[in-house]
């Protein structure tokens, strides 16, 4: 498990850092405790930084990040840290994130604490008292003045930290104002969730492949639209092929008014019978005579006259 603990100086870092190191074994990487042993061993970065720290300022970004690059490194970080007061900027948060990409890592969680600055300011001065009271050493940025420094320099230059966390979809929030227990619980049950989303991933495709596949609905019918005409059925197939046959010959047409009949060939000519039938006798034998004349038949003598 690897965590990175945002919020302002006072927020309450170092203390919920120690609850997660006893609770879940993890290693506590601040990287104002490394600094601070530089400067305390009088190492070459502690003799660098030293004057940086006394005034409240941010050290150089590749200063902490290789302090924070060698740390990891070491056995006892190898099963999670905690990085407590780094990445403080945007820049040192994308350093980061290559160191960790190189090394085959990434961030788990990243946990913000929230504060009221107003209200901080009043627990710095009460802890300052405390210490006091106790006899205590107080550190060079225990002070009014330089915590007011480190307040504006978190403004300007760490609060960027939390879009760009949450755009990464890693952001966790907390009220950091409730007591030191409450806050703890909300982590633990934010680390518990963390914990249990990949599983619940783990488990929805199987539960996708065991449940069936919806059957699919019978295709629906159109609905006929008024006035469309019905399609004919393979019944009516053959009535209506004799019907367009019928009508392409003529068979079962009208007759157009004037229009003359075909007449079949070899065949007589259809006199209209119903026409002589109304003319007196004398009028239809001479239209007889007249149609056996027109279709070529002699008249034998004395047949015209009765």
């Amino acid at each position: 498990m690897r965590l990175i603990l945002l919020g302002p100086p006072g927020a309450g870092k170092g203390t919920q850092a120690q609850h997660l190191v006893a609770k879940y074994g993890l290693v506590q990487l601040s990287t104002g405790d490394m600094l601070r042993a530089a400067v305390k061993a009088g190492t070459p970065i502690g003799r660098q930084v030293r004057d940086i720290m006394a005034r409240g300022a941010l050290c150089p970004d590749d200063i902490v990040v290789s302090i924070v690059e060698d740390r990891i490194q070491q056995p006892d970080a190898k099963k999670g840290f905690i990085l407590d007061g780094f990445p403080r900027t945007v820049p040192q948060a994308q350093a980061l994130d290559r160191m960790l990409a190189h090394h085959g890592l990434a961030l788990d969680a990243v946990i913000e604490l929230r504060v009221d600055e107003a209200a901080l300011i009043k627990r710095i001065e009460s802890r300052i008292a405390e210490m006091k009271a106790r006899g205590e050493a107080l550190r060079d940025d225990d002070s009014p003045e330089v915590l007011h420094k480190r307040l504006v320099a978190y403004r300007e230059l760490t609060e960027p930290l939390i879009a760009y966390y949450r755009d990464k979809a890693t952001l966790r929030t907390v009220d950091g104002m409730a007591p030191i227990d409450t806050v703890a619980g909300e982590i633990d049950k934010l680390l518990a969730a963390e914990a249990e989303a990949p599983a619940a991933a783990a488990r929805a495709p199987k539960a996708r492949a065991a449940a069936p596949a919806p059957k699919a609905a019978p295709p629906k019918k159109p609905a006929a639209k008024a006035g469309a005409r019905r399609e004919s059925s393979p019944k009516r197939a053959p009535k209506a092929a004799k019907s367009a046959a019928r009508k392409s010959s003529g068979v079962g047409k009208t007759a157009k008014a004037g229009a003359k009949p075909r007449a079949k060939p070899g065949s007589k000519p259809k006199v209209a019978t119903a026409a002589l039938r109304r003319k007196p006798a004398a009028a239809r034998r001479a239209a007889g005579t007249a149609a056996r004349k027109g279709s070529g038949r002699k008249v034998r003598a004395g047949k015209a006259k009765r």
